[in-house]
């Protein structure tokens, strides 16, 4: 696997500057998304509404709710010990607490920064192991460039095969703008002579359009990804296998977290691995939009339970506490992590200086 080792000269203090200044500029924007979703859900509720989320605030079993916060805490375990195996090919096996610790860090950071925490996770790394960041930079990109496919596979698998009233839900909604919609044999088809096209696209124009740097970006981030995907095969065999084996649970935490807390209120408790998958994905599609999910993702599971018939009430407060319980142990996990890091380094620094 090739590391990500930077041949770029050292930033100048303008360019600092300027980063400082867009990474601010990110926080404000996807935090700005939050808040107005708080907002315009708030500006449409009327008194009795607000009541009755508050209530069902109050009613829930939050006994699930903590048993939700411990099955998202082994979710990043799960992918700490599934980056592990990412270092096997450069010779480094970093040990279990630190790179756990980095992980929940880099959760924590990026509630504050954009993508603040990959670079942070590997400087803690540095600091607890002693690995260069230039290495361990080159496997953050390769996981979360696979973390990318997995997602964009598991949607595709969530739209061919999306469970029960989700997907009457869907063609309904559909059928409301379109009056005749293609079935299954038509898509197929589509599907397939689009393959056919791009692939022809690819092997006789795409080489003719690399001078032009948009489209050269566009090839090296493809190749990028591919590469970062080959690399899995370099772990060795049994590696490779528990590498798919530690990512499938992970997916499957996600899932359930969603599943447990549907427990903690009487009108989603009798729903199964159906609903809680539909959730994942309207919840995932949230998180993009907004600062750690702030506001959009409580909404967009709200929506999701209410293709299952829950009412607004239930749905406000199913979507709140699962996204509460994912942040809390990011924060209580990851801040116990930031000081015990700090203190490392400190000590490190007492040791080098003596």
């Amino acid at each position: 696997m090739q590391s990500a080792v930077s041949t770029d000269a050292p930033q100048t203090p303008k360019r600092k500057k300027a980063n400082r200044l867009k990474d601010i500029a990110k926080l404000v924007l996807f935090l700005g998304i939050g808040v107005f979703f708080i907002y315009w859900f708030l500006l449409k509720l009327d008194p009795e509404q607000k009541k009755a989320i508050w209530q069902s605030f109050q009613e829930a079993d939050y006994l699930w709710v903590a048993v939700a916060m411990v099955c998202c805490l082994l979710s990043h375990f799960v992918r700490a010990l599934r980056w592990r195996l990412l270092f096997t090919p450069l010779g480094c096996k970093p040990g279990v607490n630190n790179i756990f610790g980095s992980v929940v860090v880099a959760y924590l950071a990026n509630l504050a920064f954009p993508r603040a925490g990959e670079v942070l996770r590997c400087a803690t790394l540095r600091t607890s192991e002693g690995i260069l960041v230039e290495k361990s930079l080159g496997t953050v990109v390769t996981e979360r460039l696979i973390d990318t496919l997995a997602f964009a596979l598991i949607v595709v698998i969530g739209m061919l095969a999306m469970f029960g009233q989700a997907k009457d839900w869907l063609y309904n909604t559909l059928s409301e703008k379109y009056d005749n919609l293609p079935n299954m044999v038509m898509i197929v088809g589509v599907l397939v002579i689009l393959a056919v096209l791009a692939y022809i696209f690819y092997r006789y124009v795409w080489y003719r359009l690399l001078h032009i740097k948009f489209f050269k970006k566009i090839d090296d981030m493809v190749r990028g990804m591919i590469d970062g995907v080959k690399s899995i095969l370099h772990m060795g065999g049994r590696r490779t296998v528990l590498f798919v084996v530690y990512s499938i649970i992970i997916y499957l935490l996600y899932i359930l977290g969603g599943l447990i807390i549907f427990q903690a209120f009487g009108e989603t408790k009798g729903f199964g691995l159906g609903a809680a998958f539909v959730v994942y994905l309207f919840g995932t599609v949230g998180m993009t939009f907004s600062q750690g999910g702030i506001g959009v993702y409580p909404v967009l599971v709200q929506l999701a339970l209410g293709i299952y018939g829950v009412s607004m009430q239930v749905g406000t407060a199913c979507g709140w506490l699962l996204w509460g319980s994912q942040q809390a142990v990011v924060i209580a996990v990851g801040a116990a992590y930031l000081i015990y890091f700090s203190l490392k380094k400190k000590n490190q620094e007492k040791s080098g200086n003596a």
